[in-house]
């Protein structure tokens, strides 16, 4: 499935909501989640004080709700236009209760005259005949519908939105559950050819797509969650996190898309860095964290000339490679890439990889600062190079150290992988139980690839605290967290010690000017990754 932006002017809301100072037109909503009337009227002024367009108050998270009391009380008090919702547990909501009270509540705040009211599909015929079809101009009526279970196919959603269009709906409101990244595509689709106000979202992790580049495909609103880990729906991102991270007000039709490709991908700082760099070098782009299952899948799904260039990560960077047209030379050696570009002029996928020169480069400085000494060679000459992990970053970090002079030996938990990457750098294979007594010389260089000691499993390492005193310098892939176990316990010992994030800051440089042409900020790229690690 191939999707593109919309060309079509964006709708434009007709409840007063600023609009100036944008790319797009879609609004920001901030979800509630309280339970009392006093902590949402709270939570909806501090939503506008983070940027929010609008505040949807969910009375159904409401506990000890009293609807004549509560519901003027609300609407009076709101800082924001107003979207009421009070979800009923059959629709993924947490109402029980009797279904005419419900209605009742729903009635009332359109007698008020509140911005926005939503009720479901599955009711809006019954809602509309209790109200006789008729409510106050300036009330919008958002008609829902929430599959719990998957997203269906285009034709099903699309068919979906002209019933719940047909309905009498002002705004067509579709959520769904992502089961694959791929999921978002479906929904951005139809949101692309809708001719009424939408508002697509699939929720989950792997729905950020729909939550974000919504407002490329010309979606009515977004929702964000006001408190961080307080969504109202799995995978909502906050009010701050789409405005400061992923520039979301800057989001049009044209703007390029870029991300990293992992599973797991929630603790990545790649979109905190190149976002901050593209905002800063006035380059329109946006770039977002990619939960992949199927790298194919997901290629072949976004294959727009917009989807331009991707970071590639654990575990995904030798089959990254398989997908490429063509690959670099060096990474074709390495036989794994850590960057992907899709070339504007016939939209075919160039694979490169970073990652050995940004290790290499990293370890190589604290060398010499070790030495104390410049040196006309690499300080890598000659060392033995342990290198932890036959992955893709394994394989960048053994040939790197080899095209550097060094020695080298792979180490890995299933030996033949080790062994296959050893002969091709003519280096020695060892089993991971090895590593304990593995000791054929002092000042050796230890560098771990795998993702033993990531977060959550910071408490893990892979090789005992005793056996790190034969090396001179450590090395960790990992930057979640910065200081890994496995480099604690280095320094404890004695060695000298190298940050993942050294590495991950000098191979972002050179992805950088790939993706945008651009010469990298590199202090300001050092300070944003320095603020979240």
């Amino acid at each position: 499935m191939t999707i593109s932006s919309r060309n079509s002017a964006p709708f434009q809301c007709e409840a007063g909501i600023r609009n100036e100072g944008r790319r797009n037109s879609t609004l920001i909503c901030g979800s509630t989640t309280a339970e009392t009337v006093e902590e949402m009227v709270f939570e909806m002024v501090k939503a506008k004080e983070l940027g929010a367009d609008l505040v949807e108050a969910r009375l159904d998270l409401l506990k000890d709700f009293h609807l004549t009391q509560h519901l003027p009380f609300l609407i009076k008090n709101r800082p924001l236009p107003i979207l009421i919702s009070y979800r009923p547990i059959w629709e993924g909501g947490k109402y029980e209760g009797d279904e005419t009270k419900r209605q009742e509540a729903l009635r009332l705040a359109i007698d008020l005259e509140c911005e926005f009211v939503e009720v479901e599909l599955k009711v809006a015929h019954e809602f509309y005949n209790g109200i006789g079809w008729k409510k106050a101009e300036s009330v919008k009526m958002v008609v829902s519908s929430h599959n719990l279970k998957n997203t269906p196919s285009v034709e099903e959603i699309g068919n979906l939105a002209a019933t719940i269009q047909a309905s009498g709906a002002d705004i067509v409101k579709i959520t769904t559950t992502a089961l694959d990244i791929t999921d978002s595509a479906r929904l951005l689709q139809v949101l692309l050819h809708s001719q009424v106000p939408m508002i697509g979202i699939a929720v989950g992790e792997k729905g950020i797509l729909s939550r974000v580049l919504c407002a490329k495909f010309g979606a009515f609103l977004t929702f964000g969650s006001i408190e961080d880990g307080a969504v109202s729906a799995p995978g909502q991102p906050t009010i701050e996190d789409l405005l400061d991270l992923y520039n979301f007000r800057h989001i049009g039709v044209d703007t390029k898309v870029h991300g990293v490709i992992g599973n797991p991908i929630s603790h990545s700082k790649s979109p905190h860095l190149y976002n901050a760099a593209f905002k800063s070098m006035g380059f329109d782009g946006v770039y977002l964290p990619f939960l992949v299952d199927n790298v194919s899948d997901f290629l072949s799904t976004y294959s727009s000339l917009d989807f331009v260039g991707y970071s590639y990560t654990i575990p995904h960077k030798v089959d990254g490679l398989r997908c490429c047209d063509e690959v670099d030379p060096i990474a074709k050696a390495i036989g794994a890439i850590s960057c992907m570009i899709r070339r504007p002029s016939n939209g075919k996928l160039i694979g490169y990889n970073m990652d050995y020169l940004g290790a290499i480069a990293a370890i190589e400085e604290r060398l010499q600062d070790s030495n104390g000494r410049s040196m006309s060679g690499s300080p890598l000459y000659g060392k033995l190079f342990v290198v932890i992990g036959a992955g893709g970053a394994g394989k960048a970090l053994a040939f790197g150290g080899k095209q550097k002079g060094a020695r080298i030996v792979v180490a890995n938990r299933t030996y033949s992988k080790a062994q296959e990457l050893a002969n091709r750098v003519g280096g020695k294979a060892i089993t991971l139980s090895e590593l304990e007594n593995f000791h054929p010389e002092q000042g050796m260089i230890l560098a771990n690839a795998t993702s033993v000691g990531m977060e959550p499993y910071i408490h893990e390492s892979l090789v005992p605290k005793e056996a790190l005193k034969h090396y001179s310098l450590v090395f960790d892939a990992i930057y979640t967290p910065k200081l890994t176990r496995l480099l604690r316990e280095a320094r404890e010992v004695g060695a000298a010690i190298v940050y993942g994030t050294e590495m991950f800051i000098n191979q972002a440089f050179v992805q950088f000017e790939r993706f945008t042409r651009l010469p990298a900020p590199k202090q300001l790229m050092r300070d944003v990754l320095a603020r979240n690690t």
